[in-house]
């Protein structure tokens, strides 16, 4: 079962879902109807239920890392993925806050240094936003290239980390 609740944050809406196990997506969007119906898709076959008053402290935290993204998770996180996409998120929560790397840097990182696209398909299907740094990854010229949450939300997030070229 996973329970979840969206709130607002200063770049718009965001879901916040978690199992018994941890914290397991956090969206961001516009529309937190359309958030909420992306949940099951990527979630098939798991009961999804809304977060009671207690859930409040996963959204507070969620919150919290969207206006300050350098800072790290307190909650404990349930991780789903392929064992590609897990060493490429591991790889990706290994880059500083406040500096960038790029598909192809990553995937010298694991090892597999011709899977530059594979590692941008990993980062696509990423389900919790800023915990995952997916936003810190760039082309190999420093220019951004996309995000699932949208483009611009992604130049916020590293500016409010600081990073110098996006500043």
């Amino acid at each position: 079962m996973i329970r979840f609740a969206v709130g607002d944050s200063s770049l718009g809406s965001v879901l916040v879902a978690a199992s018994d196990a941890g914290m397991c997506a956090i969206f961001l969007g516009d529309d937190p109807d359309a958030l909420a119906r992306e949940l099951p898709n990527r979630f098939p076959k798991t009961d999804i239920v809304s977060g009671d008053a207690t859930f409040a402290k996963w959204v507070t935290a969620a919150i919290a890392l969207v206006e300050r993204p350098a800072v790290d998770c307190p909650l404990p996180l349930d991780v789903r993925g392929t064992a590609f996409q897990i060493l490429v998120w591991n790889a990706l929560r290994q880059i500083p806050p406040g500096t960038t790397a790029s598909y192809t840097d990553i995937a010298k990182r694991i090892g597999k240094p011709k899977a530059a696209r594979a590692v941008a398909a990993a980062c696509a299907a990423n389900k919790i936003a800023i915990v995952i740094p997916c936003h810190r990854i760039v082309r190999t010229d420093e220019t951004l290239s996309g995000y699932r949450w949208g483009i611009e939300r992604k130049a916020e997030l590293l500016k409010r980390e600081d990073v110098p070229r996006y500043r």
